[in-house]
């Protein structure tokens, strides 16, 4: 048996928590004072300070990733009748997005490199019914928005940019979020910019969009208690935003410290038969997860938990064969790179601070038994 010291957790945010509790804190106590706990100045600030960082215009601060989402394809218009192309592998929230607003998702292959969506199969699942093209950047890898932009273009629709692993991936010199029609972010706590509960943001440039989602953010509200359309309840707590605050000052050292760990993982696993994740010559990876591929993925995932290494699934039934969209049609073998990555795909630990030797641990295991 190995002690218990021995354990290499897949996360560690009760050590982040211990390096910020002070500052955050203080940060509780002061918005406790002012007595303003819901869209609040902090959710203000830290909407312009996204918008910045992003490079858009505006930010609109929700309550989490899947009603940005959702509320920006409802504020395209699009609903019952309307198809999206998304990716199968991915987190359920993407497709779910689309169900919510009454559209039908529509599944496009990946590649195999990077897990993105590929930009052929897109183009392939194009009909007469596409409103819009949902890429997921997929953990914190950015898609190529070129090729998917420019298919957009071609065709008049709608990008709902799902940036929800993805805060601080960059396609050349943008931001991922800044070039869709909308961005969609996450700040759920194992993201690379997470709060302390759920939280989301929607990036745009289009000013018209922005009155829309303000508004059904808040149950459809244009003045207190004055409603023309029925809304949701999607609002950004103060207290998440004024800790979001803090850890935004500090994204790209924590960013870096992600990319110094994917860069030691890749060159001790050069030598193995294990596939490491594609760095983009388009852009910059923001590393959310570390996820590798290799055929013996089950024995990789046992060897390394008899070891006390954590790792994680993501995602073992890609989307498109999943129970709740069987009436969609898809059968096995539709969308072939998706179905083996869900096969091959295993994602190792991976967090800014994650201690060297941690580190060394996983990949020396991972190299004995393969």
């Amino acid at each position: 048996m190995h002690d218990v010291v021995d354990k290499v957790p897949f996360l560690n945010l009760s050590e982040e928590f211990s390096a910020l509790q002070a500052e955050w804190l203080e940060s509780i106590r002061v918005t406790g004072s002012q007595g303003s706990f819901v869209l609040g100045p902090n959710v203000v600030a830290f909407e312009k300070e996204v918008a910045a960082y992003v490079g858009t215009r505006h930010a609109i601060g929700v309550a989490n990733g899947t009603d940005a989402l959702a509320l920006s394809l409802r504020a395209l218009g699009i609903g019952p009748g309307d198809e999206v192309i998304t990716s199968p592998y991915t987190f359920f929230a993407s497709p779910e997005s689309i169900s919510i607003v009454g559209a039908t998702p529509v599944f496009a292959d990946i590649l195999p490199d990077s897990f993105n969506l590929d930009p052929d199969s897109v183009r392939a699942s194009l009909t007469g019914k596409t409103r819009a093209i949902m890429p997921v950047h997929i953990f914190g890898n950015p898609a190529d928005m070129d090729a998917i932009m420019a298919i957009a273009n071609e065709h008049n629709l709608k990008v709902v940019e799902d940036a929800a692993q993805a805060f601080g991936a960059s396609v050349g010199d943008a931001k991922v979020g800044s070039m869709g029609t909308t961005g969609c972010f996450s700040f759920y706590p194992t993201k690379v910019l997470g709060g302390y509960g759920d939280g989301g943001v929607i990036t745009t440039n289009d000013a018209a969009l922005v009155d829309s989602i303000r508004k059904t953010r808040n149950h459809g509200a244009v003045r207190p208690f004055v409603h023309d359309e029925i809304g949701a309840n999607s609002r950004l707590d103060e207290i998440q935003a004024s800790l979001l605050r803090i850890k935004l000052r500090a994204i790209e050292q924590a960013i870096a410290g992600r990319r110094k760990v994917a860069e030691a993982y890749t060159v001790a696993l050069a030598d193995t038969a294990v596939i490491p994740p594609l760095l983009p010559s388009h852009g910059g990876h923001a590393f959310n997860l570390y996820t590798i591929r290799t055929p013996r993925r089950d024995a990789v995932r046992q060897h390394l938990s008899d070891h006390n290494v954590a790792t994680s699934l993501c995602y073992p039934q890609p989307l498109h064969l999943q129970p709740v969209y069987s009436g969609l049609g898809y059968q096995v073998g539709d969308l072939p790179v998706s179905e083996q990555t869900s096969t091959e795909a295993l994602s190792l630990p991976i967090y800014p601070t994650m201690p060297e030797s941690h580190i060394h641990r996983v990949y020396n295991l991972i190299k004995e038994i393969l």
